[in-house]
C-alpha cells in the first residue's frame, strides 16, 4: 500500500492524526502515516490519591506469558484463562492456583487471539493464518484472506473470524473447513484492535463498521443491522467508527462502543437500538444490569444507566493515565492503566476503594473474572491474580 498523505489543515487536526496513526491499520497491510514532529506535549498524568484500602483483596499468584504487543483477549471457561504472547506461546492456567495446564506455540507472532470454549483455542496470526488448537495440541490451521485483529470466535463447534476487511468467515471446528464467509463493503483504514464478535443465543453478533449486525451462525445470512454511530467527518480518520471491544451483554442487551464516536445498547433479541451517547473513547465497555461503564480518551471513568443511555456518574481522578477496558466485578469497577496499576472503583458514584500493582508496564488486556479470582496481563508478560480476602 502506498504511503497516506493527507493535507494537514491546521494543528488541530495534525494533532489528532498523530495520536489515531498508531491504532490504524489498511485492510490488508499496516500503512506509514506521517507525523506532526511539534505536537503538543502529552498532559500529564494524575497523580495517585492515597490508596484507601477499603476492599480487601489480595495477590493470590503470579505466572509469565512472553510479551504482549497484539490486542489480547483472555478467554475464560470455568477456572481456565486461556492467553498467549506476541511471539505466538499460547498457554492455559488453572485460575484458582495459578498452574499451567498447558502450553503450545502458533509458529508466528500474533495479531489476535485468543477464543476458546474449553476445549478448542483459536489464534490469528500475521502471516494471516487461524490456529486451532485442542487440548493444547495444533488441530489444524487455515490462511485468512485479510489479517484479523479480534480473537476469534469458539462456539457451536464452529470457529468464527472477523477479518481487518470486516469480512465473518465460518470454520468447522473440528476440521478447519471453511464453511462460509460473508463480506461487506470494506472501509478505508479499519482499527489495530480487537472489534466485536459474540454469541447472542442463536444469533452470532458482529461489529461492522458503526452497526451490530446480526448473523445466522449457520449460514452468515443478516438477520438484522442496528446502528450505534454513523460516519461524519471529511476524512477517512475522522469518519472512522469502528465498534471495539469489549463489550457488556446482559441478556439481549449488547452494549458497545464505537471509536472516538458514541456509546449505545442494543436489544440482540429484535436488532433495535435503545439508545446511543456521544462518548470519546477508543476501548471497549462493561458493565452490569444498572449502568455500562467506561473511560474516556482522557481517563475519565463514565457510568451510563443502562435503560436510558443517561449518565450516572463521572469521575476524573484518573486523568491522562491511560486507561484500558473495564470490568464490572462485585461491587468495584476495575480498570488498568499503563503504568501497571489496576483500580477498583466504586459501582455506585466511581470513587476509588482499592488499588493494586503489577510490574510496572502496561495492563494490555482487559481484566477478566475467573472463577473468584480477578486476572490482568501486563505488556512485559506478567500475569497478575488476586483475590478477594
Amino acid at each position: 500500500m502506498s504511503r497516506i498523505r493527507m493535507n494537514l489543515q491546521n494543528f488541530k487536526r495534525a494533532a489528532m492524526v498523530a495520536a489515531a496513526a498508531s491504532l490504524l491499520a489498511g485492510c490488508s497491510m499496516l500503512p506509514s502515516m506521517p507525523f506532526l514532529s511539534s505536537a503538543a506535549e502529552k498532559p500529564k498524568p494524575a497523580e495517585l490519591q492515597p490508596n484507601p484500602n477499603l476492599l480487601a483483596v489480595r495477590q493470590a499468584w503470579t505466572a509469565k506469558v512472553g510479551a504482549v504487543d497484539f490486542p489480547l483477549v483472555v478467554a475464560v471457561n470455568g477456572n481456565i484463562a486461556t492467553l498467549a504472547s506476541g511471539d505466538g506461546a499460547v498457554m492455559a492456567i488453572d485460575a484458582s492456583s495459578g498452574r499451567e495446564l498447558w502450553r503450545a506455540s502458533a509458529g508466528a507472532p500474533l495479531a489476535a487471539g485468543v477464543g476458546s470454549d474449553g476445549t478448542t483455542a483459536a489464534v490469528v496470526t500475521r502471516r494471516n493464518e487461524l490456529v486451532a488448537f485442542a487440548n493444547g495440541k495444533e488441530a489444524w490451521r487455515q490462511k485468512l484472506g485479510a489479517l484479523s485483529y479480534t480473537a476469534p470466535l469458539v462456539a457451536g463447534a464452529r470457529v468464527f473470524v472477523l477479518g481487518g476487511d470486516r469480512a465473518v468467515t465460518a470454520f468447522d471446528g473440528a476440521t478447519g473447513r471453511r464453511l462460509w464467509s460473508q463480506q461487506r463493503p470494506g472501509d478505508p483504514l479499519v482499527l489495530r484492535q480487537s472489534g466485536v464478535m459474540l454469541a447472542v443465543g442463536d444469533t452470532l453478533v458482529v461489529g461492522q463498521g458503526g452497526r451490530l449486525a446480526g448473523l445466522n451462525p449457520i449460514n452468515g445470512s443478516v438477520r438484522w443491522e442496528a446502528p450505534i454511530a454513523s460516519a461524519r467527518g471529511i476524512n477517512d480518520i475522522e469518519r472512522l467508527v469502528d465498534l471495539v471491544g469489549r463489550v457488556s451483554r446482559v441478556g439481549d442487551s449488547v452494549c458497545a462502543r464505537a471509536f472516538q464516536a458514541a456509546v449505545g445498547c442494543v436489544d440482540a433479541a429484535r436488532g433495535t437500538v435503545a439508545w446511543t451517547q456521544r462518548a470519546n473513547g477508543s476501548d471497549g465497555v462493561h458493565g452490569d444490569a444498572s449502568n455500562v461503564f467506561g473511560a474516556e480518551n482522557d481517563g475519565r471513568v463514565v457510568a451510563w444507566k443502562r435503560d436510558n443511555g443517561e449518565r450516572a456518574w463521572t469521575t476524573d481522578r484518573l486523568l491522562h493515565r491511560g486507561l484500558g477496558s473495564p470490568l464490572a466485578l462485585g461491587r468495584s469497577v476495575i480498570v488498568g492503566d499503563s503504568f501497571g496499576f489496576v483500580h477498583m472503583l466504586s459501582r455506585t458514584d466511581g470513587t476509588l476503594l482499592n488499588r493494586v500493582a503489577t510490574d510496572g508496564s502496561a495492563i494490555v488486556a482487559a481484566p477478566v473474572a475467573v472463577g473468584d479470582t480477578l486476572v490482568v496481563v501486563t505488556r512485559n508478560g506478567g500475569i497478575f491474580a488476586f483475590a478477594p480476602q
